[in-house]
């Protein structure tokens, strides 16, 4: 996302408390195009603080200039969206703010996160309206290599879908949102349209994440989170007798490779076997990843019988 237009900054909210952070919303109007920014600053002892930890786990970033409204350390998330949408914006931050300290002790202590209630949730409410307009979707993650019979141990929920999939989850999981969707940046630069939400009670929940990249280029071939159909290998499994469709193994498998974790890769290798290696698919992972060509062999030969 382009930085923020050169008009005044205006605060729509705060300041705010939340898990040990002084949030505030600001606006920055330059025509019809708005971009909201969500700020947050250790509050210290006035936020009840410090906090447990950073921000960055949850997508924000610090700004490359000081903040005039938290100074030169404070965390920001932007959204791009008209200006008729502040209510839904505002909404969606106060209950970011509420829920934050229940994250954050999810994301840096380990505390207990609440997936299973939340998937029966999230499939309750999506399930039945994007099967009849014909929106595919499916859940990602280390929560699909849960359902399908690996140890993992979600810290949230990944859920992949289309671009107008996008939109409409947003719409069913509206009293759960902690981030409007909207045209958003993340850390690495990637600017997607996506959505967040905390789904569960404010002290017992779990996040839940959604989006579809916006740079203009083709998907790559068996992309995970591709934003049209047919791109993204799924299969289908049953969860409390309803069926879901979740995104195969070897795209968790080679994710928790790279980030060197050997209790998320073993998780995967099981939840391979259960289900049968895709040899395709995993050698266009593999061909993709940036791990040492020796340890992409021993990943493959973890998983792929002799002679194939």
């Amino acid at each position: 996302m382009a930085p923020a237009p050169a008009a005044p900054s205006e605060m729509i909210s705060g300041p705010d408390l939340g898990g040990g952070y002084l949030h505030q919303l600001s606006i920055d109007r330059l025509g019809e195009a708005t971009t909201f920014t969500h700020h947050a600053q250790d509050g210290a002892e006035d936020a009840g603080g410090p906090p447990i930890g950073d921000l960055a786990p949850l997508g924000f970033v610090h700004p490359p200039a000081p903040c005039m409204f938290g100074g030169p350390r404070c965390w920001h998330r932007r959204f791009l969206l008209p200006f008729a949408a502040a209510s839904r914006v505002r909404t969606a931050y106060q209950r970011h703010r509420f829920v934050l300290e229940t994250i954050l002790r999810q994301v840096h202590q380990g505390a207990p996160v609440a997936v299973d209630a939340a998937l029966r949730e999230v499939v309750g409410r999506l399930r039945g309206p994007l099967e009849a307009e014909g929106i595919p979707w499916y859940v990602a993650g280390s929560t699909s290599v849960r359902l399908l019979g690996g140890p993992a141990r979600p810290r949230d929920l990944d859920l992949g879908t289309v671009r107008d999939g996008v939109e409409r989850i947003g719409e069913l999981l509206r009293e759960y949102l902690i981030e409007p969707v909207a045209p958003t940046d993340r850390p690495d630069g990637r600017l997607v349209l996506g959505g967040r939400a905390f789904v569960g009670r404010p002290g017992d929940g779990a996040r839940v994440e959604w989006a579809v990249p916006l740079e203009p280029r083709p998907p790559l071939p068996l992309e995970e989170f591709a934003p049209v159909p047919s791109v993204t290998r799924t299969v289908e499994v049953a969860f409390e007798e309803v069926a879901v469709r979740v995104s195969r193994p070897e795209y968790a498998l080679l994710r928790a490779a790279a980030r060197r974790s050997a209790p998320a890769v073993d998780a995967a290798v099981t939840a391979t076997g259960q289900v049968g290696v895709d040899v395709e698919l995993l050698d266009t992972l593999l061909g993709r990843s940036p791990l040492p060509t020796a340890e992409r062999a021993s990943l493959r030969a973890r998983v792929v019988p002799p002679g194939r």
